[in-house]
């Protein structure tokens, strides 16, 4: 078995009383997408920041690629590699579609700026992020503003944004929300080969796509990972049923 990618170890976070994250532990393996779901409330959202870097578990340790990674920041994380897309969209809408990527490459290479133009100038940065948004199919839209993009082209967009980091792994919160039926199943196709230059930690409602394509699931309820296993697996498991599938399953 190919060690972990990413690997989550008996992680808890409170806030006052409220247990946000209970003794949670998962992995990423090389190839795969693992799946995080649970209801509302469920403590998805802390568990991700958390494994991004935005908030200390108070226990437990998060490794990548073999390092202890528990004490760096977000930018620290992606610098090594770990890449990021956001439920509520961090793009610049007023700026250029290229421009975006641009901006992302600049922030994965640690370097810094003034001012827009001599960096618009700068080829090597160029070439990353054009590269990107051949990859995601947002050539033709390089110079279009970024708010006029369409809902799915702007998740296309923030994905181009985390590979300018050459990513050996992604997190994805909710790349699905806000897509039509047509637009997740573009971005299902894309994240289907995407899984093996990169695995996926994927946090997703749409259980169609979850099902489609997680490789493994993990249930979060109340802070706590109630169960991991195959799809199959985990539409057969009574207890995932009663706290979160249901019937439908």
């Amino acid at each position: 078995m190919h060690d972990p990618v990413l690997s989550v170890r008996n992680v808890s976070k409170s806030f006052g009383a409220l247990k946000a994250s209970k003794d949670v532990t998962l992995d990423l393996l090389p190839g795969e997408i693992h799946a995080l779901i649970g209801p509302n409330g469920a403590g998805k959202s802390t568990l991700i920041q958390q494994i991004a870097g935005g908030l200390k578990p108070d226990s437990g340790s998060i490794h990548f690629l073999g390092r202890n990674v528990t004490g760096l920041s977000t930018v620290e994380r992606a610098r090594l590699g770990l890449g990021r897309t956001f439920q509520i969209s961090a793009l610049a809408m007023e700026d250029t579609v290229l421009q975006n990527a641009m901006l992302g490459a600049l922030g994965a290479h640690g370097r810094t700026y003034r001012f827009w133009q001599p960096v618009l100038r700068n080829r090597d940065l160029r070439e990353i992020a054009e590269q990107a948004l051949e990859r995601v199919g947002l050539t033709d839209r390089a110079d279009m503003r970024t708010s006029d993009l369409s809902h799915g082209q702007r998740r296309q967009l923030e994905v181009a944004v985390a590979m300018t980091l050459h990513p050996r792994a992604f997190i994805m919160d909710e790349p699905m929300a806000g897509l039509g039926a047509s637009g997740s199943k573009s971005l299902t196709e894309f994240l289907d080969q995407l899984r093996h230059e990169a695995p996926i930690l994927l946090v997703e409602h749409d259980m169609d796509a979850v099902f489609a394509l997680a490789d493994r699931i993990s249930v979060l309820v109340y802070g706590e990972v109630i169960a991991t296993g195959t799809v199959d697996e985990i539409r057969a498991n009574p207890e995932v049923r009663r706290a979160y599938l249901g019937d439908d399953a």
